[in-house]
């Protein structure tokens, strides 16, 4: 896989993450834990994100 492939999927698995945070937060009873750690998952996908692009250029 390419680094710009890899850069791709990570972008969209970002985007599918912030989607789903998003939804959780607007529920209720959203659970303050497993929010947490999907906004952690969603920071290190970005770091691998910048990471890569800055092996790219």
């Amino acid at each position: 896989m390419t680094i710009e492939a890899r850069i791709r999927e990570l972008g969209n698995r970002h985007r599918s993450l912030d989607d789903t945070i998003q939804q959780e937060m607007r529920r209720p009873s959203a659970d303050p834990i497993h929010l947490r750690e999907m906004k952690q998952r969603k920071l290190r996908l970005k770091e691998e994100i910048n990471s890569l692009e800055a092996r790219a250029h």
